[in-house]
């Protein structure tokens, strides 16, 4: 899997993100009137709700849970994000005839999806390297 960024002629701070075929925008919001694309933050955050969605349907198809849908929203406070807390709430909705062991279970499953772990409990690593660019 590669990632790569480009920046987009449309906006000042507009970026293209392609990740193998699939192409994506970022972009930074400062004025509230414009709206390039989702900010870096709305992209970690909606990488959690996605995980936690293909977790959830990927299990009950397993488990045989009869889980038709997951609609997922996720509310964010960074008002202490300097001082090292960012906090996510995570409503799942989840549609099917299901039983309370069944919710249960699958409340569970949520909060092991990977993007979750990595989130909370994995040491991250990054290595930036720095070269000039012709052209």
């Amino acid at each position: 899997m590669s990632i790569k960024l480009s920046k987009s002629d449309l906006g000042k701070f507009r970026q293209l993100l392609q990740i193998d075929q699939h192409e994506l925008i970022a972009d930074a919001r400062l004025d509230p009137d414009s709206d390039g694309g989702p900010n870096p933050h709305d992209l970690y955050d909606a990488a959690l709700a996605a995980c936690k969605a293909i977790t959830l349907l990927m299990y009950a198809e397993q488990a045989d849970i009869p889980l038709e849908d997951v609609q997922i929203t996720i509310e964010r406070d960074s008002s202490e994000e300097r001082s090292g807390k960012y906090h996510l709430q995570v409503g799942l909705g989840l549609k099917g005839k299901l039983d309370s062991n069944q919710l249960d279970r699958l409340e569970k499953v949520a909060a092991k999806c990977p993007v979750h772990k990595l989130m909370t409990t994995v040491e991250t690593m990054i290595t930036t390297t720095c070269e000039v660019i012709h052209g």
